[in-house]
């Protein structure tokens, strides 16, 4: 897509994830020149009618370098909402992507980071104006071309202008059984005095080896939500991050994730705060069925001048299977005098006193430990701001919780 260096990305340290090896994993993929092939044109569900998206909303449908569907109303592309692919990006808008393309983090700042620098391959701009009062909201489908091997290496750049208000619904899929890597990258810009609502349900293919980094940063009184469905079915590592710059900015954090077989998912939720009076929150429930590992990390950093910061976590994991492995890895690290943080995790399995209590009420067995582990996840998931991603994440996780009944 856009002009590739020379850097050695090779050379550079792996980013850091606490209690996760997936350095030998394949997700650096550089050649697959001989084993690219002509497809025809990729088939998918007509999801919108599923999801019910209103004219009035963006809808969204992205897949290797090209929108398969793109729904703009026309009031919101006459006030300067921008949603574009790279190619119409670097043409049409050059300077909003010299400003905001790499702002949050350097391009270069690890291996996959450099990697992703010279070798990605699509993805979706997006920019809100300054000022444009009512909330826009962006329904987008990715799609990951599994039909044969190849790359998918996408970065998306959103931008909240000041005082915007924007809801993003992403969901990562994927069509065709062949075996890749998807390394997705996410920058969100929130500036001051915008509100962003991020909602995503990853749902890759087992075959698929995923790394995922979505990060934000925030001005003066901005607000930056997540609230994520970790349900990919293959290897996956989710890094998230958000970087509180601005004075009374926020961030929540909600992750919920399965794992199930013998899959590993390494999850990184990580909030800096550096304005004054920042606020940052993280949230992460995870179940782990079968053979599966799943890692959490939660790290809450104060820097130095943050004063009245407030950083706060909770992390905590369940394992359903004597052959499962969780861990909840709590992280605060705090440069500064008159803040506020604390911590919470816990991995462990079923809490026996719940289900006596149902299996009390004549429930069976098997059905006590669902309800269980549905509460356990409900709690994340009424953090998620959207009724429809509530609907469709419940739908997911009671298709992966199927073996409990």
């Amino acid at each position: 897509m856009l002009n590739k260096t020379t850097t050695k990305w090779q050379a550079l340290d792996w980013p850091q994830i606490e209690r996760v090896s997936f350095q030998d994993w394949p997700l650096l993929v550089t050649d697959l020149s001989d084993k690219t092939v002509d497809l025809p044109p990729l088939a998918y569900d007509n999801y919108t009618s599923e999801t019910s998206v209103e004219d009035s909303q963006i809808r969204l449908v992205y897949s290797g370098q090209t929108f398969l569907e793109k729904h703009i109303p026309a009031h919101l592309e006459a006030a300067g909402v921008i949603v574009v692919d790279w190619q119409e990006a670097t043409v049409r808008f050059p300077e909003l992507v010299k400003e905001y393309l790499y702002s949050v983090i350097p391009e270069k700042a690890d291996r996959v980071l450099a990697y992703h620098r010279e070798y990605f391959d699509g993805g979706v701009f997006i920019y809100i104006p300054d000022h444009y009062e009512e909330k826009v909201v962006i329904d987008c489908l990715i799609l990951q071309d599994s039909r044969a091997a190849q790359t998918c290496n996408l970065r998306s750049v959103i931008v909240a202008g000041v005082h915007a208000r924007l809801e993003y619904i992403e969901r990562l899929q994927t069509i065709g059984e062949v075996a890749n890597s998807a390394v997705i990258i996410t920058e969100v810009v929130a500036r001051a005095g915008s509100q962003i609502k991020y909602c995503a349900i990853d749902s890759l293919a087992a075959k698929t080896t995923a790394y995922i980094k979505r990060y934000a940063r925030t001005e003066n009184d901005a607000v930056v939500n997540w609230a994520i469905g970790a349900m990919n079915d293959g290897h996956t590592i989710l890094d998230t991050d958000t970087y509180l710059d601005g004075k009374g900015s926020e961030s929540q954090l909600a992750i919920v994730a399965i794992a199930s077989q013998d899959q590993v998912q390494g999850i990184d939720a990580k909030v800096v705060n550096r304005g004054h009076y920042s606020i940052g929150n993280i949230l992460q429930h995870g179940v782990i069925l079968d053979r599966a590992t799943l890692t959490f990390n939660g790290i809450g950093l104060i820097e130095k001048n943050a004063k009245h910061a407030d950083a706060q976590q909770e992390s905590r994991v369940m394992m359903l299977s004597d052959e499962a492995r969780g861990d909840a890895n709590p992280i605060l690290l705090i440069e500064e005098f008159e803040v506020t943080a604390g911590h919470a995790a816990s991995a462990g399995q079923l809490d026996e006193q719940q289900l006596y209590y149902l299996m009390s009420r004549g429930l069976p067995r098997q059905e006590a430990e669902f309800l269980v582990v549905r509460g356990f996840l409900g709690s994340v998931i009424q953090e998620m701001p959207s009724q429809l991603v509530r609907d469709q994440m419940v739908a997911i996780i009671d298709r992966k919780l199927a073996s409990l009944m």
